[in-house]
Order: C-alpha cells, then structure tokens, then sequence
C-alpha cells in the first residue's frame, strides 16, 4: 500500500474510532442488565447483540473505547513528560548524572514490560489509577532514551552553543532551542505509545487485573466472552475488531507523521529517487 493509501486508511479508521468514542452512548446503556435476551445474537434493537447478562455489546464496546483512550493518554501524558524530563537532565549534565540515568533505564528495561506491569497490577490491586501507573513506571524509558538521544545530538549545534554564550540557562537553553526540535520525534513516539498502552490495558483487563467490573473494557470483554465463543462468537468478534481497528489505525498514524516529520527520513527518501 502506497502511504497516501495509508494515510487515508489510518484518518479513515481514527474517525471512525474517534465517533465510536465520542457517541451520545451512556453508561446505563452499557451496563443495563437483560436476561431474557442474554447471549442473543446481532439484531435491530441491538446491533452487535447482547452478552451474557443480556447488555448491548454495541454499547459496551463504545464505553470500552472511552476507557481505553482515556486510559491511553493518561499513561503517554505521565510517560511523556517524566521521560522528557528525566533525558533531558542527563544529557545536558553529563558525567555521572547521566550515567545513573542511562543504567536506570537499562535496570527497567531489562524486565519484560507486560510481565513487569503485570506484577505491579497484581501488587496495587486492579483500577483504573494503578493501571494507569504500572504503565507509566514502564514506559518513561522509551521517551527518556529518546530526549536524550535528540538533546545530545542538538547539544553542541551552532545556534545552541551561540545562545549558551549569551549566557542562557540549561532550562532555556532545553526549553526555547532544544525540545522543539525534537517535538516531532517524540510525537511520533507518542501515536505509537497510545497504540501500546491501549493493548497492555486490554492485555491487564484480560488478566483481571486492569478495569474492574461493571466498567466496560474490551480485554475484560474479551475474557467474558471466550467461553461462549462456539453458542456467541460476537462477544468475542466486537471487542476482538475495535482492539484490533484501533490499534491498526494509530500505527498507520505513527507511520504517516513519521513520514511527514521526520526531516531525515524525507531526505533520505528524496536521495534514493531516480
């Protein structure tokens, strides 16, 4: 696929997406009990059918969406800016600060990161507060390894080390001359982020340890349905294809803006064209 297909895939499948998140569906819809029509298949007053309990799955999967976006952003935000913080001190200190930092990151980064937010999960107990700070322990370290990297590489360029000598400040100097260079790398960062925290939280509610219940959460709703999946294939096919639109459409995304973005990826591009 060329990447304008992709791009138009991915805009395609974010809005749809976006809608889904944003619908006039309210929690009482989600979690309104019905046991008459438990388990009942797609119809017209519920189009993706009903669950075991008799609730509109259509209903849920959208509620589902707000919580995984809501948890998503949450955990960029905090991963985002610790992770810049904590790269930018590194590299503009230098020495054994930066040291310490960098065998941080590798400490961390050494433990798998689902099996690592599992057992802290497992630790705080399940919610949507310690969901979202199990992801963010973890996922600082992509965004600090990152900062550092642009920050070192930006550090010692003409027009920064000319304003050092007008005698700005480190803070300044990151602030004002450094970060926003490096703002697109680490916003493509980000679009993939919200891609992984969206699987690593349906991954947790899967487990029992993200969302707790009546809250509707595509990994818990994947986990309620995979034992009536040979007599209700569609509570496992609902969540199973907005987990998957949803996640397909942020990588696409990421891929478009890195595309875009990324200077030295367009040039390179440019250098190969006949």
């Amino acid at each position: 696929m060329s990447a304008d297909g992709r791009r138009w895939l991915a805009g395609g499948l974010a809005l749809a997406v976006i809608a889904a998140a944003l619908a006039s569906t309210s929690w009482s819809e989600a979690t309104g009990t019905d046991l008459a029509g438990r388990l009942a298949g797609p119809h017209a007053g519920h189009w993706l059918g009903q669950d075991g309990l008799g609730r509109d799955v259509l209903a849920r999967v959208v509620c589902g969406a707000r919580v995984s976006f809501a948890v998503a952003a949450a955990v960029v935000g905090i991963s985002l800016v610790a992770g810049v913080a904590i790269g930018t001190i590194a590299a503009l200190a230098g020495g054994w600060t930066d040291l310490v930092i960098v065998r941080a990151i590798d400490v961390v980064l050494a433990f798998p990161g689902l099996l690592l937010a599992i057992a802290l999960a497992a630790v705080w107990g399940p919610g949507v507060g310690n969901v979202v700070l199990a992801l963010s322990a973890l996922g600082w370290t992509g965004y600090a390894r990152l900062t550092r990297s642009e920050v070192m590489r930006l550090r010692h360029a003409t027009f920064v080390e000319s304003a050092e000598a007008l005698g700005a400040s480190p803070l300044r100097l990151a602030l004002r001359h450094i970060l926003p260079l490096a703002l697109p790398a680490l916003l493509v960062q980000a679009t993939f982020g919200v891609s992984g925290a969206i699987v690593a939280e349906a991954s947790l509610s899967f487990l029992g340890l993200g969302v707790p219940p009546p809250t509707p959460s595509w990994g818990a709703m994947l986990d309620e349905g995979r034992q009536f999946l040979l007599v209700a294939p569609h509570l496992v096919l609902a969540p199973g294809a907005a987990l998957a639109a949803t996640v397909l459409a942020l990588q696409l995304l990421g891929d478009g803006l890195r595309d875009r973005l990324d200077v030295r990826s367009v040039e390179r591009e440019r250098a190969t064209v006949p």
